[in-house]
């Protein structure tokens, strides 16, 4: 039987893994949770849920929501994409909204 420390520990490797340059590979994985799933070894579901949590809270990390009171010009949108990039690192999921209630104010809301 697999102790919850080993399973952390495999999952952890396997996410390892997936990750190219410092930024989560979707291709890797879904080969990893396929390769899981069909060798059903003993503890695969168990270690398929921590895999997927590692998964999940990453990107949770590498998302990022601006919300400005009007829509912003492209060229604003570039310099706020070149800051956060610079800021974060590489990968990020950059989504702009808009709030009216905001009254000219811009809110960047970072996961991390």
């Amino acid at each position: 039987m697999k102790t919850v420390k080993q399973v952390k520990r495999e999952a952890r490797y396997l996410f390892r893994l997936c990750l190219v340059d410092g930024s989560l590979d979707e291709n890797r994985v879904q080969q990893v949770i396929k390769g899981v799933l069909s060798a059903k070894r003993h503890g695969y579901l168990a270690l398929e849920n921590q895999f997927e949590r590692l998964v999940r809270l990453e990107r949770i990390r590498q998302s990022t929501e601006v919300r400005t009171e009007t829509k912003s010009p492209a060229e604003v949108r570039t310099n706020v994409e070149d800051s956060l990039v610079r800021m974060r690192g590489p990968g990020l999921n950059i989504s702009f909204t808009q709030r009216p209630a905001l009254n000219g104010r811009r809110r960047v809301r970072a996961a991390s």
